[in-house]
């Protein structure tokens, strides 16, 4: 498992939304689902997506997708204009039907558009969340007009387990949507992201993911890499930004936050099955990383402070310093 995967393999749609909505140049959709993503595919038509932090109206044809980041709502229009009355919105959300169709609208004029939003609580999807731009347009360079035919077709019935199947196409969709944004010229990939295809330091990230728990030191990630600690210790900062059990270190806090939040696990178990001996040095470094011990952060996320004061964990983060020492970031579990 790479980062991209162990960061989107818990996002999924939650009801997709979808209409065959003509779009008269004086009307508009307004999505207030307040969700941190929405994956927008038109079918048929085209439309503008218009959001508060794109500097203009973007236009979104037949073959692209959008992906547009939250949770300000934004708006699908037939024109590319940057303000409206209210009298010219429709506020949806999705999971809900987007139908605006006159009865004298045939099927030629009509705009089809699939939609669906993606509530993101857990801490991990958010190191992906913070790096894409406000609105994102990615051009179908697949031919992917076979899998528009039968979106478009799951639609119009009503077989069982259409949801589902809407859901999961969805889910595909944004997958693949981000990591052609991504391998774009030009795009703001996260760091990891490019080092992944290093032969050095991409086996290190893989091994990180996939066992966060083992009790990794320097030569061990070293030996999985097929290089020596300098190496990998000089190639890993320069390509990802910082040392490697440093970024051992912010990921295993990263699950950590999320056990926490999800789980019934104590303390202490959560600490072991990230390859601390024991509680003590876990709660140390969580509460470097996050600003509260775990404790208190287990409180907080099951019973939000009020608003106006900030979430657990929106504190600058801390980093230890770069280096090359040969020795565990934790001690390994005890056997």
């Amino acid at each position: 498992m790479d980062p991209f995967d162990s960061l989107l393999r818990d996002v999924r749609a939650e009801g997709a939304a979808f209409g065959r909505s003509v779009l008269s140049p004086s009307w508009a959709l307004r999505f207030t689902d307040g969700a941190p993503l929405t994956l927008c595919v038109p079918l048929r038509g085209e439309g503008w997506i218009v959001h508060p932090e794109s500097d203009k109206p973007l236009l979104v044809r037949v073959g692209e997708a959008v992906v547009v980041r939250g949770p300000e709502p934004f708006v699908f229009s037939a024109e590319p204009r940057s303000s409206f009355r209210p009298d010219e919105l429709r506020d949806v959300s999705c999971g809900q039907s987007l139908v605006a169709q006159p009865p004298d609208t045939g099927p030629a004029e009509q705009t089809v558009l699939l939609a669906g939003a993606y509530h993101v609580r857990s801490q991990a999807p958010q190191r992906l969340l913070g790096v894409l731009p406000p609105v994102l347009v990615v051009p179908d360079e697949h031919d992917c007009s076979s899998l528009r035919d039968y979106l478009d077709f799951q639609l119009g019935g009503c077989r069982p387990g259409r949801q589902i199947v809407l859901d999961r196409l969805l889910d595909w969709l944004l997958v693949c949507t981000i990591r052609d944004w991504f391998d774009q010229p030009g795009a703001e990939a996260p760091r990891w992201y490019r080092a992944l295809s290093d032969a050095t330091v991409g086996p290190a990230l893989r091994a990180m993911h996939d066992a966060p728990g083992e009790p990794w030191t320097l030569a061990s990630l070293a030996a999985r890499a097929g290089v020596s600690r300098t190496t990998l210790a000089k190639r890993f900062t320069e390509l990802v930004g910082e040392p490697p059990l440093t970024y051992l270190t912010d990921w295993r806090m990263t699950l950590a936050a999320d056990m926490l939040a999800e789980t019934t696990e104590t303390v202490a178990a959560v600490a072991r099955r990230l390859g601390y001996a024991d509680a003590f040095g876990f709660s140390a470094a969580f509460k470097r990383i996050h600003g509260v011990s775990p404790g208190k952060h287990r409180t907080l996320t099951r019973f939000p402070a009020p608003s106006g004061e900030p979430p657990p964990g929106q504190v600058p983060r801390q980093t230890s310093p770069a280096g090359g020492h040969d020795q565990p970031l934790t001690s390994p579990p005890r056997r």
